[in-house]
């Protein structure tokens, strides 16, 4: 599905911005990757509409027939800065007070650093697996080696803030991507978690408490 499923995205309506991911092993951040774990990531023209086609288009439905598991994240960006693909995908809205957090980091990673961010990543992987402030991660990818993207859950954004500002191998590898330019194109999104849909054994939905904004 992640070529037969491209046409399709291409074609289908009221989607605004579409990307097919695999994931990584171990911590989730790593270039081995997961072949029993994959993500669709979709922008739609409004949350209604995200709905009714996840939940009735045959493609959608094709994906949950062949999946042992899904969950769905419906998000709403608090802030987006970057570029994907060119584009800014994500709209910015207001941040909720309450609830917890989605982060997501996208990067397209220059030729020549390759080796250079492949040995700062397991580092940086480990310490956000050692935090227990973190609710959910995983490492996805578009390009293996190259294009890859880490996507959290933190209780809320001061706990995230303070992981990713405090002295040591995020802070470091920051750092060395700024002055190194190792990125040729990055982005860095925030969401609030609107709704969670279905199952997976290694998503807690009792962890990262499913909102209610009524």
């Amino acid at each position: 599905m992640m070529g037969l499923a491209r046409p399709i995205f291409y074609r289908m309506p009221h989607l605004k911005f579409w990307k097919l991911l695999g994931s990584g092993t171990g911590q989730g951040f790593t270039p081995i990757p997961n072949w029993g774990v994959y993500a669709i990531l979709c922008v739609w023209e409004n949350p209604k509409i995200a709905e009714y086609m996840i939940e009735s288009t045959p493609l959608f439905k094709r994906y949950r027939a062949h999946s042992a598991e899904t969950t769905t994240l419906f998000l709403e960006a608090v802030s987006s800065r970057g570029a994907w693909s060119g584009q800014s995908p994500f709209q910015a809205h207001e941040l909720r007070d309450t609830g917890p957090v989605a982060i997501l980091t996208r990067a397209t990673v220059r030729w020549s650093k390759i080796i250079k961010f492949w040995r700062q990543s397991p580092a940086i992987s480990e310490k956000i697996g050692a935090n227990r402030d973190v609710l959910f991660k995983i490492g996805l990818g578009e390009v293996p080696l190259r294009q890859q993207l880490t996507f959290s859950i933190w209780p809320d954004i001061a706990e995230m803030s303070q992981f990713a500002h405090h002295h040591g191998p995020h802070k470091q590898a920051i750092q060395h991507v700024r002055k190194g330019k190792w990125f040729k194109e990055e982005l860095y999104a925030h969401f609030n978690i609107t709704a969670i849909d279905g199952h997976w054994s290694a998503f807690d939905k009792q962890t990262v408490q499913e909102p209610n904004y009524d």
